[in-house]
């Protein structure tokens, strides 16, 4: 009888609302690519035939899959719950990964090589072994998803959004602020203020066709910031599978400590955005949404790509866009097959990056709202406890950059700055496994459940000692624990576990509070 009923349900899986989602997620994308071009052409130097023709299609390749197999996942569920308003998860390059693999992979292996296509084959080596650890670990994904609050799931999220999905987006629009607030302003406008265009032109269609108008007649009064015209040309370059990424496994050993602890945020991401979903309305199975990020991260590295995937925050942003299944769809399709054949690389020639990112802001004030306003007054500490360790990566971030640009070591630093300078590194690294233990923490004291909140400490002393958090290595890189390893690891998994002490006698005492 159920499978009678379901036969008769046809799923509207493409609505207006998907156009606006689409120029969304769409996009997204193209700046991650045109970041990955950007910093491996113009800081690295590397030839654009082997960064436009390989990597970027490679890369290309495992979104156009990953959001295939979302679209999927949403006509299977609307079916299953007989649900109209169903939105796909969106999926695209992963922003850590974006800078972690460029920066910290690809460009120093062709520093070191001087050889393009050596680099290139580290690059896909190392995105083949965290393809697999992603895979391998999303059968454990559903276990966490369960035992972590779900303060610390959504804060974590609301404070990558905040920072990085919406601030960073804020610096790009600042460097041309002539189009980057006219399309900033559409994008408020028509998505936040749900105030419809003239014609019913989509808000984000219209913010950027607005934003590349006022840009290029700004540019002919001299009166334009400046944007990075790459050449781009129309080229077909199909990214077959290659056992290329065999040859460069033992150079990109080297960089595993970096990239596995990637992967990992990366998996943790995906079980917050999972959860985001959830409270949105659509109930996804964890494993399958790791599964598929992961399975479509090894494809992406076996066919020449160098970023991994990411289920992306902002599953509730293109909800409310009014997005469905038909926005994933069209936007993995344009973006897989739009680099095959170079539209995407005439697209970021084209498009000023200042008119492209203010829908990045949109998608960070929803995800910061629903945290904040899902997560019950009670809990709210525990969501903003999740910004303090996401600043200090920023600041980071921003510390490393000054010092680059500047030509200036640590070394020659004042001892004041160099005792900061190491605080925020610690601090710093890790910091989406950090958010995640401290919301939890302080998630089980409000429910007077110290005993639980001694056991979030616990697991943050083991993390320590590991490098999963607080590393004390300007690359963030994992480690055994060894008698070696600079003090402040033990001091601070010391400090974790002298805090543990405290949660236990606490729960010993008050014994009739600590569980519900």
């Amino acid at each position: 009888m159920e499978q009678a009923l379901n036969s008769h349900f046809k799923y509207r899986w493409a609505a207006p609302g998907d156009v606006n989602a689409f120029f969304g997620l769409m996009l997204d994308n193209m700046t991650g690519l045109v970041v990955l071009s950007s910093i491996l052409m113009g800081i690295f130097q590397m030839p654009a035939e082997v960064v436009l023709l390989k990597m970027v299609p490679g890369t290309a390749l495992g979104v156009m899959m990953g959001d295939i197999a979302y679209t999927w996942m949403a006509f299977r569920l609307a079916h299953k719950e007989r649900r109209q308003d169903v939105t796909a998860m969106p999926l695209g390059i992963d922003a850590i990964a974006l800078f972690g693999l460029t920066l910290g992979v690809v460009g120093p292996a062709y520093a070191v090589t001087h050889d393009a296509n050596k680099a290139w084959a580290a690059g896909m080596a190392v995105l083949v072994v965290m393809g697999a650890v992603k895979t391998i670990t999303a059968f454990f994904g559903e276990a966490v998803r369960r035992s972590v609050p779900r303060a610390a799931l959504l804060g974590s999220l609301a404070a990558i959004a905040a920072i990085f999905i919406a601030y960073l987006p804020a610096l790009k629009i600042f460097s041309d602020p002539v189009a980057g607030l006219v399309a900033l302003g559409v994008i408020l406008l028509t998505l936040t203020a749900r105030i419809k265009l003239p014609f019913k032109i989509p808000g984000a269609l219209g913010a950027v066709a607005l934003g590349t108008l006022v840009y290029y007649v700004s540019k002919m009064f001299g009166f334009a910031g400046p944007h990075n015209h790459m050449e781009a040309s129309f080229a077909l370059s199909l990214p077959f599978p290659t056992m290329h990424w065999l040859d460069g496994l033992a150079l990109g050993a080297k960089y595993l400590p970096i990239a596995i602890p990637i992967a990992i945020t990366n998996v943790i991401g995906g079980i917050d955005n999972t959860e985001s979903a959830a409270v949105a309305g659509d109930h996804y199975s964890t494993r399958d949404i790791l599964l598929v990020e992961g399975i479509a991260t090894l494809i992406a590295g076996m066919c020449g790509g160098v970023i991994q995937n990411t289920p992306y925050i902002g599953h509730p942003a293109y909800k409310r866009m009014g997005g469905r299944a038909a926005y994933t769809l069209a936007a993995g399709l344009f973006i897989g097959l739009g680099a095959m054949v170079g539209l995407v690389g005439w697209l970021i020639a084209l498009l000023p990056e200042s008119v492209m990112v203010p829908i990045l802001i949109f998608i960070g004030l929803e995800v910061t709202a629903q945290a904040f306003g899902e997560s019950g007054k009670r809990h709210l500490p525990a969501v903003a406890i999740c910004f303090i360790p996401v600043v200090a990566d920023l600041v980071f971030i921003q510390y490393n950059t000054v010092m680059g640009m500047g030509g200036l070591s640590l070394d020659k630093m004042p001892p004041d700055f160099q005792q900061t300078y190491n605080a925020v590194m610690v601090l710093g690294n890790g910091f989406v496994c950090t958010a995640m233990i401290w919301a939890s923490m302080l998630t089980f004291l409000i429910d007077h459940k110290p005993r639980r909140a001694a056991l979030a400490a616990l697991v943050a002393a083991a993390f320590t000692v590991v490098g999963l958090i607080h590393s004390p290595f300007a690359d963030g890189r994992l480690f055994f624990p060894s008698a070696d390893l600079p003090r402040i690891v033990w001091m601070i998994a010391t400090g974790y576990l002298l805090m543990a002490g405290c949660y236990f006698i606490m729960g010993n005492l008050n014994n009739e509070t600590t569980e519900v």
